[in-house]
């Protein structure tokens, strides 16, 4: 028997269950279809489990650091077990209110692997799911009137460099280790492999990272870059960059060894464990996008500024259109489509005001375009930099490591982009953000008075910087 339903979404993810109680404020009668748990990646695999994860190993690291701040502390050790049981303990917690929130929205959760059909006798139109349920029952037949994809994406790895969940590894796989390895090649030096790199290297493991390109996390800002790497050195992280990792030199026993070119030399890498970390590829396959005219172009599946495919009624959102793959990201663009469904007319998501984060210990964080990217654009640029090392809350918390970088138009004197590097960066980025949003100036933000002594002093000093006029530099 055929369930109707006003809007079915397919993948319970971040965008899609935010997807879900947006429409059901609007009074859609929706479904979910998730073949795994809700909350999808982030919540599971991803964003919750390994800044779980970074926060035991900020802590074990502080720990150790106890004498630096007058606490004597001595035998400090590390049970990885408990790490996991804590981990699992804030995945079940929000697990269970998403799982609540479904009920308050009276939003119907299908457990299975969902499938979009061809035209047939429920609708004359492609978009009927089929529901291959997880318990063994028929499969459930669901006739929408419009369709929400968000399936999400998956780790890439490199042909020839295979995860095998052992020695070969993803970070699905990652958060998910009993024990700590001693040593870990870390394939890829981007957002991810930062993070693990960080992660690991307070947990006491040694690692090494080989990135292809010339610096670490190479799409964000020079500054941030040269930063990183210079923090993930002095915590004895390893680091190789223009590395060309050479797959077919893989070789397993005891520890695992690999080969990279550098510099046209092919230098050689063992480690009890390899870390691919190599981007992430959308999640296409096998939903039935043959069964439509749904265009996907390199994997992803390809959309207008309201997020609907070549189908009108089908629309697609979050990690499986490519783009800026971020749990915040696919949230609004699951508003914004269902927004659109309604009829609310939403305004499209201006991608130069998103907030991008990096949970390394000192963090990273950055909104808008970098230096270059302004540059590149044909912007006059004036730019203002401030060193956490004058702020007082900074020294205070024992880490002063970093700046705040502000970009502006000498034309306009809008904010183009603001970069940071520091303790609690992730935090402090929304104002800037918001700046972004409301075209603030420099001198907007340089007025605005802030409290001291406050982490966030130095967003007003950065602003004052752009115009020789920060105070305490």
């Amino acid at each position: 028997m055929a369930e109707n339903y006003d809007l079915v979404i397919l993948g319970g993810g971040t965008g899609g269950y935010v997807a879900a109680i947006r429409a059901s404020q609007l009074g859609l009668k929706t479904a979910v279809v998730e073949a795994r748990e809700l909350g999808g990646t982030c919540l599971h695999r991803g964003c919750i489990p390994s800044k779980a994860l970074l926060r035991s190993a900020e802590v074990f690291a502080t720990a150790k650091e106890g004498e630096k701040y007058g606490v004597m502390t001595s035998d400090v050790s590390l049970d990885y077990e408990k790490v996991h049981e804590r981990k699992k303990a804030v995945i079940d917690q929000l697990h269970n209110g998403v799982k609540y929130l479904m009920k308050k929205g009276k939003i119907d959760v299908y457990e299975g692997y969902g499938r979009i059909l061809g035209p047939s006798i429920f609708s004359p139109m492609p978009g009927t799911i089929s529901v291959e349920m997880n318990n063994g029952d028929e499969n459930q037949m669901l006739v929408p009137q419009n369709v929400i994809i968000s399936t999400g994406s998956r780790p890439r790895t490199l042909p020839g460099l295979e995860i095998d969940g052992e020695q070969v590894i993803s970070s699905d796989e990652a958060v998910l280790l009993t024990e700590l390895p001693s040593s870990i090649i870390i394939v890829g030096g981007g957002v991810i492999g930062v993070e693990w790199a960080s992660m690991f290297s307070d947990f006491g493991v040694e690692v090494t990272v080989l990135e292809y390109a010339d610096r670490l996390v190479p799409t964000e800002d020079k500054d941030i870059s040269k930063e990183m790497q210079s923090q993930l050195k002095k915590k004895g992280v390893k680091i190789e960059t223009s590395a060309k990792v050479l797959p077919e030199t893989l070789e397993k026993g005891k520890h695992v060894t690999i080969k990279a070119e550098i510099n046209g030399k092919e230098e050689t890498y063992q480690a009890d464990k390899i870390l691919v970390s190599v981007g992430r590829q959308a999640n296409t396959e096998d939903i039935g996008l043959q069964n439509t005219s749904i265009k996907v172009e390199k994997g992803a599946i390809q959309t207008n500024e309201f997020y609907q495919t070549a189908e009108s009624h089908i629309y697609a959102i979050g990690d499986c259109i490519g783009g800026i793959q971020l749990a915040h990201v696919a949230s609004h663009e699951g508003i914004t489509a269902v927004e659109h469904i309604a009829g609310l007319n939403p305004a499209p998501i201006d991608y130069t005001q998103v907030a991008r984060c990096i949970y390394t210990r000192p963090e990273a964080s950055a909104v808008g375009l970098t230096e270059e990217e302004a540059k590149q654009q044909g912007y006059d640029v004036k730019i203002g930099k401030f060193s956490f090392n004058a702020i007082g809350k900074a020294l205070v918390y024992g880490e002063a490591d970093g700046f705040v970088k502000m970009i502006a138009d000498k034309n306009t004197d809008d904010i183009l982009g603001v970069h940071m590097f520091g303790p609690h960066v992730t935090d402090l980025i929304s104002e800037a953000a918001l700046a972004r949003v409301l075209d603030a100036t420099p001198w907007e933000i340089g007025e605005t008075i802030h409290p001291h002594p406050t982490l966030s002093e130095i967003i007003g000093e950065a602003a004052l910087a752009v115009d020789g006029k920060a105070i305490h530099s």
